[in-house]
């Protein structure tokens, strides 16, 4: 199946970086899942070769091209650890694109030019112990202290919230106020009173670090400040479609890998003399796996062409979302039911991603909240 999204040079690019993320990050991710994390040094590889900042103007080093980007996150997923795909992700097309959009030359000069090259780690951080999906639940604060800013407060679920160099963190800075109170402010590892809590251990992701974050007297210039005062929760919003629609990515073409090695065991296990696939049973079900994957890519592949035409397709990316996820983890079982007994095993990558896939409906915005855009697009 063919799709006219992508132009000769992004199919060229796409075998370079899937030949590179098969030969350079596959063989290694065993050895990565088990220590829970990934080596700084991939960002820094990643960086020399220019993968991190595709999407990000030429004047702080990146290549101003968002479909490329679009590409690398479908192909990373291929390594076979969402971990390791959520780690870069994080940094590229969750927390410096906040930067890129709503900060000052000067900020962008400090974080996207070291960050694109791999040098800096950054990470977004929203989700806090009472307040998940209700951001305006939030209760970490600043307070002004001449120019300064004292910010108090905690985090959670921060992806590279353990090794990250800096964060773009959702403040409330009038807490008499709801949305318009909130502000995003940027903090930079080292500052006095800025800690990694915890580091918190997962299903899945494993190779990803996770952590808590917590925010004591952590004393900010005025120049910490992204965008204006009491606009943070807009801004965090305004990034949501490019977070869901990289999910809905990676997701479809997690579940293509998925079917893949299904289909290959299926072809190469034998059970009462002939291979598992002759089996109605199993063909049928694989038939099933790869026209959810195609419809998947599809309806996605037409978002993620609305996102470059400039529109904000919030409701289109919401249903991509909410669909893929929920495919990816039905596609995730149904594999693992091929694999049967073998598929429990972590000897095989089944396991791996069926519990990598299960995460989906929930970050970035769950399905039932993906359930509620749609529903409200419609006065609902």
């Amino acid at each position: 199946m063919s799709y006219d999204i992508f132009q000769p040079v992004h199919e060229d690019f796409r075998k370079n970086l899937r030949q590179f993320v098969e030969n350079e990050l596959f063989p290694h991710v065993e050895e990565w899942e088990e220590a829970e994390e990934f080596p700084r040094e991939v960002y820094k590889t990643l960086g020399e070769l220019g993968f991190l900042g595709m999407s990000y103007p030429e004047e702080y080093g990146g290549d101003d091209d968002r479909l490329a980007e679009a590409v690398f996150h479908e192909e990373v997923t291929r390594c076979g650890s969402a971990g390791v795909a959520s780690g870069i992700g994080a940094h590229i097309g969750i927390a410096m694109p906040q930067i890129n959009r709503f900060g000052t030359p000067e900020q962008k000069e400090k974080y996207l030019v070291p960050g694109i090259r791999g040098e800096t780690i950054g990470a977004l951080g929203v989700t806090e112990p009472e307040a998940g999906s209700d951001v305006a639940g939030i209760k970490s604060y600043a307070v002004r202290d001449g120019s300064d800013w004292i910010i108090n407060g905690s985090k959670t679920f921060i992806t590279n919230g353990v090794r990250c160099d800096w964060v773009v963190a959702l403040i409330k800075t009038d807490r008499e106020k709801g949305y318009s109170g909130i502000s995003q402010f940027i903090i930079d590892r080292g500052t006095p009173g800025f800690e990694t809590s915890r580091k918190l251990k997962k299903l899945g992701w494993k190779a990803s670090d996770t952590g808590e974050l917590a925010f004591s007297d952590v004393r900010v210039p005025a120049d910490a400040l992204l965008g204006s005062e009491g606009s943070g929760f807009f801004q965090t919003m305004a990034n949501f479609v490019w977070e869901r629609l990289i999910m809905s990515l990676g997701a479809v073409e997690g579940a293509k890998l998925l079917f893949e090695l299904a289909l290959q065991y299926a072809k190469e296990r034998h059970a009462f003399g002939k291979p598992i696939g002759k089996f109605q049973a199993i063909s049928h079900m694989l038939a099933d796996m790869i026209t959810e994957i195609e419809l998947g890519r599809s309806f996605t592949y037409d978002v993620l062409k609305m996102y470059i035409e400039g529109k904000e397709p919030m409701k289109e990316v919401a249903m991509a979302k909410l669909y893929t996820q929920s495919m990816a983890c039905r596609v995730a079982d149904r594999a693992l039911q091929i694999y049967g007994g073998y598929g429990y095993m972590e000897e095989y990558p089944i396991a791996r991603a069926w519990r990598d896939m299960r995460l989906g409906p929930i970050g970035g915005g769950t399905d039932e909240i993906m359930k509620e855009i749609i529903a409200r697009s419609y006065g609902l």
